[in-house]
């Protein structure tokens, strides 16, 4: 181990309670999370609790679904398996000809290993695709790849624990798969990652699901509701950027536009739930200041129990844009494109680690501190 390890992992060996892993919905750029990861387990660090949303639950199963030693061994497998290869080299000065000669290859072929194209689609709008098959592509690749890459029955151990959230398309409701609760499968994740009008909904127990990004892509209010609650150290990892600039381009208008749409509403989730989380507290406080007889009353023990003194921190780490991106950043499964944001998720938690920002003093009528 050399210093700089070794400075994380003291730094890092005293956490506030559980380490959470909270992974975003975003295609290709969720190489910044395999970074993340690596960062986090060379300071000697596993999470206790991941939770995702489509490419996040995929990443999340991949770290589950195997013993620590192999995890990042089946990370880099799965990308590498999915990378786009190069039609060919073009000049350096034309970058942006480069990406869209990628992009376009991926939407008329497909990725190998993870989503090929539905030629039936192309029959017009009112062909009978049936519920199961309705998409332009077919994940059955996808499901190929990680019956290979994830041992299910190490998943389903919760160590750690393992939450993908996914929209059922009959109510428009979320719904969160936890292997704490129920067995969890490759339809599971498979759900959680079937994006439409792409990719067609996965069928579990008579219920079509979706894409649990299109109802919310970033689910730490998970975390925030669980029962019981427990002190937490949530690493949040965002791949869309919640601030941008004002588009001058139609090229800018649809990167902005995929960005607002998928970034989430993180901000807002943390303001509600450090409200909320406050009055647990503030309720505790008030509780101990009661007499025992009083406390033992059936009417204000039932109020009690609205109190915690639970601790939240949650840590933000935000993929940063890459040169020339664009709105098809999501499909640039190119080789740099991958190594980038993985290098870029890698060195960003690196930096947190080292800063180890929940180790400040701890307002516990806050509840939930927000670190970025």
């Amino acid at each position: 181990m050399d210093a700089t390890q070794g400075d994380l992992s003291q730094a890092s060996s005293d956490l506030p309670g559980q380490l959470v892993l909270v992974l975003q919905g975003g295609g290709a750029i969720g190489a910044y999370q395999a970074g993340v990861y690596q960062a986090l387990q060379e300071a000697g660090l596993e999470p206790d609790w991941i939770i995702g949303t489509s490419i996040g639950a995929i990443n999340a199963s991949l770290i589950a679904g195997n013993e620590p030693e192999d995890r990042l061994t089946k990370l880099r497998t799965f990308w590498s398996r999915i990378e786009r290869k190069a039609i060919w080299n073009l000049p350096t000065g034309l970058p942006d000809l480069d990406a869209k000669i990628a992009s376009w290859a991926t939407l008329a072929g497909g990725i190998p290993g993870f989503f090929r194209p539905n030629p039936l689609a192309r029959a017009g709008d009112f062909y009978p695709l049936g519920a199961d098959n309705a998409g332009f592509y077919s994940t059955a690749p996808l499901q190929d790849t990680l019956d290979e890459l994830v041992d299910f029955s190490l998943a389903n151990r919760c160590k750690p624990r393992l939450t993908v959230g996914a929209a059922q398309v009959r109510t428009s409701e979320m719904h969160y798969f936890d292997s704490r609760d129920s067995e969890l499968a490759v339809k599971h994740i498979m759900a959680s990652g079937a994006l439409p009008p792409a990719f067609p909904a996965i069928r579990i127990d008579g219920e079509l699901y979706w894409d649990g990004g299109i109802l919310s892509n970033t689910p730490t209010e998970v975390v925030f509701e669980d029962n019981p609650r427990k002190n937490s150290l949530i690493f949040a990892v965002h791949l869309w950027n919640p601030i941008g600039h004002e588009p001058t381009t139609m090229s800018e208008v649809f990167n902005r536009y995929k960005d607002v749409q998928y970034s989430s509403r993180i901000a807002s989730q943390i303001a509600r739930h450090q409200q909320s989380h406050r009055l647990r507290h503030v309720i505790d406080q008030l509780a101990s200041r009661l007499s025992e007889g009083e406390r033992a009353d059936p009417a204000v023990r039932e109020l009690i129990a609205y109190g915690c003194r639970t601790r939240m921190h949650v840590v933000r780490l935000l993929a940063p844009r890459l040169d020339h991106e664009t709105h098809t950043k999501d499909i640039d499964f190119s080789a740099k494109g991958i190594m980038q944001r993985w290098d870029l998720g890698y060195a960003d938690t690196k930096a947190v680690l080292e800063r180890a920002p929940w180790r400040d003093e701890f307002d516990p009528l806050k509840g939930v501190i927000l670190h970025d």
